[in-house]
């Protein structure tokens, strides 16, 4: 098994979240809503999912900066996003010089992604087979994406992101303690894998994952 990272801790607890309204708020009709993950899901209400999620210049700039420096990527290295969504740490990788490639199950996040690197994104399910060769990433990366499939489905992406990536790095929801395990069912919306830290670890391990790794929580 990999390193524990901490890339994008930061800009999660950067957000406020109230718990307890969402849970209480029509929350299987919002869930349902949220799964579709099309334009409620990004842009609509903030009860479905981001409540607009919109393009912040520098934003991810410092989430792609450590990542190149924690795996000494050179300029045309290749890095490939499951579950990219609008693609903005993509394209920030890309600003630094990095050969960027990603794929999702959003149209409307595709289709919003920044034009400049539009082109190298398709659609596409975690886990389903990559159309790729083994090993082709110097890095593949996962950001809060794998803990919305079910175990056997998780599996499968675990075993493609290991198989074409070089280093490897995802990042999933999870929690430490009964409080963080009641925020998480109450906040989330799209997860269908709730694991704790070290259940998360145990599955890595069985399922043969080797690459680096970072979990959120909801404190």
């Amino acid at each position: 098994m990999g390193t524990l990272r901490d890339f994008v801790t930061k800009l999660h607890t950067g957000t406020n979240r109230d718990y307890l309204a969402r849970m209480v708020d029509d929350k299987v009709h919002c869930m349902l809503k949220a799964k579709e993950y099309e334009a409620d899901y990004w842009d609509g209400d903030r009860r479905y999912g981001y409540g607009g999620y919109r393009y912040m210049p520098g934003r991810w700039k410092p989430v792609a900066q450590a990542m190149i420096d924690a795996y000494g990527l050179k300029p045309g290295a290749r890095i490939l996003d499951v579950g990219c969504g609008k693609a903005y740490l993509l394209y920030e990788l890309a600003q630094l010089g990095m050969d960027v490639h990603g794929f999702d199950i959003s149209r409307h996040g595709l289709a919003d992604a920044k034009e400049e690197i539009r082109d190298t994104l398709f659609l596409h399910r975690a886990q389903d087979a990559y159309p790729f060769k083994d090993g082709e990433f110097d890095l593949v990366i996962s950001i809060t994406t794998l803990h919305n499939l079910e175990l056997f489905d998780l599996k499968a992406a675990l075993r493609e992101i290991e198989r074409v990536g070089i280093n490897k790095y995802v990042c999933v929801e999870s929690y430490r303690n009964e409080l963080e395990q009641f925020n998480l069912q109450c906040w989330a919306l799209t997860c269908e894998s709730f694991f704790s830290q070290r259940e998360w670890e145990w599955i890595f391990d069985q399922f043969g994952y080797t690459g680096d790794f970072e979990f959120i929580y909801f404190e």
